[in-house]
């Protein structure tokens, strides 16, 4: 698999490239944002690791600009923790986030674990059609009144999640269960953004209602008949 890595010290960027190299994968490295979409375009990798602050183009207007045009996982490196950013970047469609200085080998297994999540699971593939919502966890498609939606593999789950049982209060904790099976850290305001988009996207096709509803205090459900007058 191919791994895009984005980095502009060029120290790091070369061990990131061994490391990632030794545990299997095809690396090419990028040290300008203005290097990143054209390499996207010609390379298709399977997955970009995304320095912040770069320079040509940071690392935010580029993951905005990667998730607009393809569903490829995106992982964010930065040194800047506080968690406006943390949550902007989660709001751009950020598949998760590592903080400098990091360990390579945590890299390689947050690498791991997110193509792992991304891939379509081929035993069983499940299905969910019901409401005009269609998903098919195998093919890894969704498509809402016959229009495909496009997620980023977070949003899939959680809208996979969702999809399984329509009417069912999943709390928050559940939520982050079913979305990450590597017990990182996340905060609910994590969880929330990630809702947020997806809410996006599905209103994008459904303009008149409000599918994933919030229950104060216990968290999310999803309402198929996402009429405008359904209770809140």
């Amino acid at each position: 698999m191919r791994i895009l890595v984005v980095e502009d010290e060029p120290k790091l960027a070369e061990v990131l490239r061994t490391y990632l190299q030794a545990a299997g994968y095809e690396v090419r490295c990028a040290d300008d944002g203005l290097a990143v979409m054209p390499l996207i375009v010609d390379w298709s990798p399977d997955l970009v690791l995304l320095d912040l602050m770069l320079p040509g183009r940071d690392g935010l207007d580029l993951c905005r600009d990667i998730r607009a045009n393809t569903s490829i996982p995106v992982i964010m490196v930065t040194a800047r923790t506080e968690e406006i950013d943390r949550l902007l970047g989660l709001e751009l469609g950020a598949d998760d986030y590592i903080c400098k200085p990091y360990s390579p080998r945590e890299v390689v297994a947050r690498v791991k674990a997110v193509l792992r999540r991304s891939a379509a699971d081929p035993a069983p593939a499940r299905t969910h059609g019901a409401g005009g919502l269609d998903i098919d966890e195998g093919a890894w498609s969704a498509r809402l009144d016959g229009v495909p939606l496009d997620l980023t593999p977070v949003e899939f789950r959680l809208l996979a999640l969702l999809a399984s049982q329509p009417g069912r209060i999943f709390s928050r904790d559940q939520v982050l269960d079913g979305l990450y099976d590597d017990r990182r850290v996340v905060t609910d305001r994590a969880v929330d953004s990630h809702v947020k988009n997806l809410r996006r996207k599905l209103a994008a096709v459904r303009p008149d209602g409000e599918l994933i509803r919030s229950v104060y205090g216990v968290g999310y459900r999803l309402d198929l008949a996402g009429s405008a007058d359904a209770s809140p």
